[in-house]
């Protein structure tokens, strides 16, 4: 089967960016799309009130801001998470390559579709009442918590503070420990 994305991208030419680099800024006009071929880019905006959320977390051959293609300018910024490589495919090149082949603009069409299935999910979890019931759905969805120093994309990734992720991941583990505790005390 065809690999639409690799088809798109396979001439566009590799850059690479450390850990907390910006790809892009909110309100620059988009001259690229971007395809991650390794580590990690994460999507944000930053809101009124000084929080920040991640719209999208990018890893290995995902598209970056896929809506960009056909907007004025980037509505968020983009940003390396850990040391990152990705295919800069620029626009013109991406508009005649999908003008010109229709199997690939139907394997786009394709993709953007799972990406607005991809976004929706997200709200849906967004929508959940609670930490506990937000980290639950994200658990659910096939996703493992990442190691030290990682658990901020979590929390944004799932819109909720850092300090309020960490106090349901405490509460979780005193859940356990009591759990084993009984356990043990039983047999």
């Amino acid at each position: 089967m065809l690999d639409v994305l690799e088809t798109i991208f396979a001439p566009a030419p590799l850059h690479r960016w450390p850990d907390g680099a910006t790809l892009f800024h909110a309100g620059d006009a988009p001259s690229a799309l971007y395809r991650v071929n390794r580590g990690r880019v994460l999507l944000r905006r930053s809101l009124d009130e000084g929080a920040e959320i991640t719209l999208q977390d990018a890893g290995p051959g995902d598209v970056v801001a896929e809506a960009s293609a056909y907007a004025a300018h980037y509505h968020c910024s983009a940003v390396a998470a850990g040391d990152t490589e990705a295919r800069a495919l620029p626009l013109t090149a991406f508009r005649a390559c999908i003008l010109r082949d229709p199997l690939l603009a139907a394997g786009w069409a394709a993709h953007l579709a799972r990406a607005v299935q991809s976004a929706r999910f997200r709200i849906e979890i967004r929508s959940l009442p609670t930490v506990r019931a937000r980290l639950d759905a994200w658990l659910s969805d096939g996703h493992a918590l990442p190691g030290k120093g990682q658990m901020q994309d979590v929390a944004a990734e799932i819109g909720v503070s850092r300090e309020a992720l960490y106090r349901e991941l405490g509460r979780r583990r005193g859940q356990s420990a009591a759990r084993a505790a009984a356990t043990t005390s039983a047999s």
